[in-house]
């Protein structure tokens, strides 16, 4: 919502908007640009007849007095998809969808874009190197490259995000049961997928990941006129660390990231581009300077010895991917992994069970949780056993203070091993690249 904001700031709209938390970064991107409102919480007298619409954002509530008021004056209000596609209706529209990799293919495909100096539009959900706003919206781009989620599109609208961009090319990279808070059964979360496959209109194109079982099922129903592309695992080696394309065409290509999820997305963002009349040349040309997106194995600090990254993972299958990643790519280097389970599904006593085994591949595993989180979530309390019990791993070790954590980690024998950090929230407000200093010193 803040880099929407910011963008229809800078093409000449007068914004100004509510909320009840606002965190970094978006508080500190907001007062760049003189957005930031100067108090927290709703206001509904800031609701006039002045405003052309209101943009509705995920996390109010349906009896937002804010809200109530638009529809009491009869304001236009749209949800934040809604109001994307509002810009984007006369573009040719991909979107990039999937349980897991899509905000790295999208910034995959944006990457190459801009290398090849391309005029696209887009929306991703995390910040790439180049790219000063997460948001783009110009009168005169023909394509917008969409990142696009399952989960509801607002509190007054259960249809799922990606379903209101109306894509012509929809690329879908993996089905894994999350958002078990909205989805409870396995059947109910995949059918949203479905949903989308079955939107695509003539001359559409759908391009998935055909080591999906499911998926591969959704890919290849038969629908008229619509295209299907599978994609696989790229060919690559490793060499000393690092990660090496096998292509046709182009020879050896080295790249920047690893692992064989990240193989199966450079796969799929080639498929997209291709689409878009990307050559082969152009795509490995670029793809090789592409160094992933924030927060998607970062690399925080490393020395000769050791590495220390973070990651987003937070879901089962994430958690899964990232770990066999690095111990693939290090296998000689000892793997300490840390998660955190932060989101109301993977803190559900019904849905801890899909974690089970996902860090088999860590030679230390870690998992935190703050206690704090599941009463503000409102969630049954959890004990270590129970942790332990989900990934069926008697020696996983288990925190629930971030003081605590961060002294294991740092009482550890740092060399020839390598740190991950998994979470989509902050360890405890744990600063993490002073933490890698630490333990890099």
């Amino acid at each position: 919502m803040h880099n929407l904001a910011i963008e229809l700031h800078l093409k000449g709209f007068i914004v100004t908007g509510s909320d009840d938390e606002i965190y970094e970064p978006s508080s500190s991107r907001l007062a760049q640009y003189d957005l930031l409102p100067p108090v927290t919480g709703w206001f509904p007298e800031k609701i006039t007849t002045d405003l052309e619409a209101v943009i509705l954002g995920m996390h109010a509530r349906q009896d937002n007095p804010e809200l109530a008021r638009a529809k009491e004056l009869g304001i236009k209000v749209y949800s934040y998809p809604e109001y994307i596609f509002e810009q984007s209706h006369d573009k040719q529209r991909v979107v990039i969808a999937g349980s897991h990799g899509k905000t790295t293919i999208t910034s995959m495909v944006l990457h190459v874009l801009k290398y090849n100096k391309r005029n696209f539009n887009y929306l991703v959900g995390a910040q790439i190197e180049g790219f000063d706003n997460m948001v783009k919206l110009s009168a005169n781009a023909p394509l917008i490259v969409i990142e696009g989620d399952e989960y509801f599109t607002s509190p007054i609208d259960p249809t799922p995000k990606f379903i209101h961009y109306q894509p012509h090319i929809a690329l879908i990279s993996g089905i894994a049961w999350d958002h078990f808070n909205v989805f409870p059964t396995w059947e109910s979360y995949v059918k949203q997928f479905e949903l989308l496959a079955d939107s695509l209109p003539k001359a559409g194109a759908i391009i998935f990941d055909e080591t999906d079982d499911m998926l591969d099922v959704i890919g290849q129903k038969g629908r008229p006129d619509v295209s299907s592309t599978p994609y696989n695992v790229h060919p690559h080696r490793i060499e000393d660390n690092r990660t090496i394309l096998i292509t046709a065409e182009q020879g050896e290509v080295p790249v920047l990231v690893f692992g064989s999820h990240n193989m199966k997305n450079i796969s799929g963002a080639r498929e997209v581009c291709e689409r878009l009349g990307v050559t082969d040349e152009q795509f490995y040309d670029a793809i090789r300077t592409f160094k992933g997106a924030s927060k998607r194995l970062e690399l925080l600090g490393m020395n000769e010895t050791v590495n220390v990254y973070r990651d987003f993972a937070h879901a089962p299958s994430k958690v899964e991917a990232t770990t066999n990643a690095l111990k693939e790519q290090f296998p000689q280097r000892t793997l300490v992994a840390c998660a955190e389970l932060h989101t109301f599904s993977s803190l559900n006593k019904g849905f801890l069970s899909q974690y089970r085994r996902k860090l088999k591949s860590a030679d230390v595993a870690i998992v935190y949780f703050n206690p704090v989180t599941l009463e503000h979530k409102r969630l049954e309390s959890l004990s270590e056993e129970d942790i332990r019990t989900a990934f069926k791993r008697d020696d996983l070790k288990v925190f629930t203070n971030s003081a605590d954590l961060e002294a294991f980690l740092k009482s550890l024998t740092w060399k020839d091993a390598n740190l991950l950090l998994m979470s989509s929230g902050t360890f405890g407000d744990t600063d993490l690249k002073k933490l890698a200093a630490d333990i890099l010193a």
